[in-house]
């Protein structure tokens, strides 16, 4: 990628995150009717900016460094929640800072991303001839890393952020060049036990119970597959979700005009706002811009000359990927509620920071783009050993 097009490709990213924040504001509006929340998001969008600009900065020996730093930050920030964070719901996610609630396994999201991208490079340059002996070694690794995150995360408990991180895991353990005569069995594992797991939340509880799930979960799988069962209850969410979608139609109802009611539809249940305020049209140009962030972070994915690179925007990827697909996939039915924001759009400054700090560092990609691993001199790549 010579300079030019790294320029070019750049501005189409940060034109597309303008374009969401456009749209973040006015839903944001639609939803609540009122400038507070608007004013609220600006400020974090303009704080947000300053980190975009801040990681344009680090190149990948910089990334490469602090990455055993902001993990240790990370799992600090994870371990000090459960002990002084503010519990909301039922769960305890966030630390309170006077101004703001900051969820911290934003923080860890980036960090993890960035040891487990620095963990797979390191091995494979290493180990440059692959054996299934070193591929069950790099896995080991990635699972001894991916542990204490995932775990902490669980016991606040929050799952929807436990299945981002195993979406991360998943999809930078599918690149790292493991052999799938290891993939393939653990693959046939993993949906074994899943589908272990759907069996006894639909017929035998209790033993979930003893190993740390709680009712919540369960009333969120009870939404999902009956949805009209208890519509005054926990499904008021889910049926008013629907409903307000449906009746935006095909152009919507009109700038703030939200005549369904839906609770936390400035946040998680955002698209509810674009769906009746701007119906199928608004909610249309919405996946589009997605698509085209998408498209350019892939683009960047393959264009990338280094390792290191690429498992890291394989990282945000899948970041962004599955807070888009479940989070609209709750709106409108098809998936239980987890709690995920939609990126970029939601209401709320710790997601916010998270996602534009994953972009930032795609945005740092394409600024100092070097030749390391494949470079024939050796002082460009002496920190991956």
């Amino acid at each position: 990628m010579d300079k030019e097009k790294k320029e070019q490709h750049n501005y189409a990213i940060i034109l597309l995150l303008m374009l969401l924040a456009a749209i973040s504001l006015l839903a944001i509006y639609a939803a609540t009717d009122t400038w507070n929340y608007v004013i609220l998001q600006t400020f974090w969008y303009f704080i947000s900016i300053i980190v975009i600009f801040i990681l344009m900065k680090f190149d990948a020996e910089v990334l490469w460094k602090i990455a055993p730093l902001t993990y240790l930050l990370g799992i600090l920030c994870l371990i000090a929640v459960l002990f002084f964070g503010v519990t909301i719901g039922g769960a305890k996610r966030w630390l309170n800072f006077g101004i703001m609630n900051f969820q911290t396994s934003e923080v860890m999201k980036i960090a993890f991303i960035l040891m487990l991208s620095r963990c797979v490079t390191q091995h494979n340059f290493k180990n440059i001839k692959r054996t299934i002996q070193s591929d069950l070694l790099l896995l080991l690794k990635i699972v001894a890393i991916s542990i204490p995150p995932v775990v902490l995360v669980m016991l606040q408990p929050d799952l929807g952020t436990t299945i981002v991180f195993l979406a991360i895991i998943s999809g930078i353990t599918l690149l790292s060049g493991i052999s799938w005569k290891i993939l393939l069995p653990l693959f046939s594992t993993f949906v074994g036990i899943i589908t272990t797991l759907f069996y006894l939340v639909l017929f035998n509880r209790p033993i979930l119970y003893r190993f740390g799930f709680h009712s919540y979960q369960f009333d969120r799988v009870d939404v999902w597959l009956e949805p009209y069962k208890d519509i005054s209850g926990d499904s008021y969410q889910t049926i008013q979700s629907m409903k307000a979608i449906g009746s935006g139609q095909i152009t919507g109802k009109g700038l703030g005009i939200s005549e369904v009611h839906v609770p936390e539809n400035h946040t998680d249940f955002i698209f509810t706002a674009i769906g009746e305020n701007f119906g199928f049209v608004g909610g249309g140009i919405l996946l589009l811009i997605y698509f085209l962030l998408i498209y350019r972070l892939v683009v960047t994915c393959f264009l990338t000359k280094s390792e290191f690179y690429t498992y890291i925007v394989t990282g945000v990827l899948m970041l962004i990927c599955f807070h888009i697909f479940e989070n609209i996939g709750m709106t409108i039915g098809i998936l239980p509620v987890t709690g995920i924001p939609l990126p970029f759009i939601s209401y709320g400054g710790s997601s916010l920071l998270g996602n534009m700090a994953a972009v930032g560092l795609v945005l740092s990609m394409n600024k100092h783009n070097r030749e390391y691993v494949f470079s024939t001199n050796h002082k460009k790549w002496h920190f991956l050993t």
